[in-house]
Formats: structure tokens, C-alpha cells, sequence
């Protein structure tokens, strides 16, 4: 059983299948006065490489608030919930625009949610560089 918190480099089995579940999530950044900012997103969540990735629009508020952090990143949190079931997870965010750091999105987000994402030129990955994760992950059977 997952319980909180725990090293996001080396996740419960049952955290890391809650993760690979086909859930909708959150990501909450903050806008330049500080206030929260939480949009529904799909989220895919890399241990080995310690990321999390969302795909985005490049003109989104997300992206924007994200890039008004400045070169550190923003301090960012996502979130999925499924009954007593729940996982977030925590870091600096970056706006990614190479295309093969996009694409790698892309696939993970298909791969996760079984469809792959529309073409769109102006797409950007926000990757979140975790340094903290938490929840409780059991299932019930």
C-alpha cells in the first residue's frame, strides 16, 4: 500500500498502477499574483526519469504561468482521485517545445489513456522535474 509521502523515483507498486490507471487529473500552478490555478489535464508519470508530463497548448494559461516563473520553472502539483484512492505529485515545471520531447509526450499520453492526441503544431509538454509524491493507492478488492 502506498501511503504518503514517498520517494517519486521509487513509487509502491500499487501508487505506480494507480498512475497507469486511465484517470483524469489536475495540475495546479500559480499565477503571477499567487493565486492557484487548476485545470483538468492528462498526466503521465515517468519514475525511472523522475517526470511527470502534461501535453498543453503553447498560448494556455498553464503554459503561460509556467513560463512567467522565469529559467527556475514553477513549482507545480498534479493530483488524481478514485474514491479513497489518491496520488500527487510534486515539482518544478518546464515548457518543453523540442519536438521529440513532445512526441514522447504524446505516446505516453496514448499509451495511458488509449487514444492518441489530434495533431497540433502549437503543442508544448510541460515536464515537472518531481522531487516529492504522496497518496494512499490501495485497492479494495
Amino acid at each position: 500500500m502506498a501511503a504518503y509521502p514517498l520517494d517519486p523515483g521509487d513509487p509502491d507498486p500499487s501508487y505506480l498502477t494507480f498512475w497507469q490507471e486511465r484517470h483524469l487529473c489536475t495540475l495546479t500552478t500559480l499565477r503571477p499574483d499567487g493565486t492557484p490555478h487548476v485545470v483538468p489535464v492528462g498526466v503521465t508519470y515517468d519514475p525511472e526519469a523522475r517526470l511527470a508530463r502534461v501535453i498543453a497548448n503553447k498560448s494556455s494559461t498553464k503554459v503561460t504561468n509556467i513560463l512567467a516563473a522565469g529559467p527556475e520553472g514553477a513549482r507545480v502539483a498534479v493530483c488524481q482521485v478514485d474514491g479513497r484512492r489518491w496520488a500527487t505529485l510534486e515539482g518544478r515545471a518546464f515548457v518543453r517545445l523540442e519536438r521529440d520531447r513532445v512526441a514522447e509526450a504524446e505516446r505516453r499520453y496514448a499509451e495511458r489513456y488509449g487514444r492518441t492526441p489530434s495533431p497540433n503544431p502549437s503543442r508544448a509538454v510541460i515536464e515537472i522535474e518531481l522531487t516529492r509524491a504522496m497518496g494512499k493507492a490501495i485497492r479494495k478488492g
